[in-house]
């Protein structure tokens, strides 16, 4: 932006994996300044993100951006560029937008695609980290994800890289786990590992368990797989 107009700067603000008591204080003092709130709308009108946030949200101004649940690439597009039009409107008007998302704003978050356009626009944006759910499984379960100089693979389950990204040393977190539980269980069977493979869904949102992942048959879209780093003979 050239002109001299003082226009509004886009914060991306993760939220955490659900549980209010992880949303962060740099988050709260962003949420509470923010003229707009803005959150994905996958199509009901309704954000789990904002559930979060809870009276945070009052008396805002809220923006849905479309966020299908679909992997057509055209459709997902388009979607980002409605959404980032949308933003960059009430930016242009000098009104601060935050989007809340879940976990944290720059792992696998609809945020990032938005980030791009409205920054590639001249827009002031600001990235404001979350606790990722990956972090919040593996608190849930009491266990130490890496240490010292132990690696960590983190991958969705959509990946083509998945099987290779399994064979990694160290421990293995796979998001997004649900198409995939059979796959998943079928090659960490393959590979000796599944039965100490741990499954959790929702966490820190109702309805949150954990099982063993050979013991899973069907789970929910927000679920996370742990593999813990293969122990080595003493």
């Amino acid at each position: 932006m050239t002109d001299s107009k003082k226009y509004g700067v886009f914060y991306g603000v993760g939220v955490g994996p659900g549980d209010p008591e992880l949303l962060t204080r740099k988050a709260e003092r962003i949420l509470r300044a923010a003229d707009v709130l803005a959150a994905p709308d996958p199509g009901a009108g309704a954000s789990m993100a904002l559930g979060i946030v809870g009276e945070l949200a009052r008396g805002k101004r809220i923006l849905f951006c479309p966020a299908p649940m679909t992997r057509d690439k055209s459709r997902l597009r388009a979607a980002w560029d409605e959404g980032a039009a949308l933003i960059c409107g009430e930016l242009e008007q000098g009104r601060s937008v935050a989007f809340v998302t879940l976990g944290d704003p720059g792992i696998y978050s609809t945020c990032g695609y938005l980030l791009r356009r409205v920054r590639q626009r001249g827009f002031e944006t600001q990235l404001v980290p979350g606790v990722p759910s990956f972090c919040a499984a593996a608190a849930a379960l009491g266990v130490s994800l890496c240490q010292g100089r132990e690696p960590l693979t983190i991958v969705p389950a959509a990946s083509p890289e998945l099987e290779d990204a399994l064979t990694r040393p160290g421990a293995r977190v796979v998001m997004k786990a649900a198409a995939r539980l059979e796959t998943l269980q079928t090659l960490l069977e393959r590979q000796g590992e599944l039965d100490g493979a741990v499954l959790v869904e929702n966490c820190g949102l109702t309805g949150e368990r954990s099982l063993p992942l050979g013991e899973a048959d069907c789970a929910g879209y927000f679920s996370t797989v742990i593999i813990p780093k293969k122990e080595k003979n003493p």
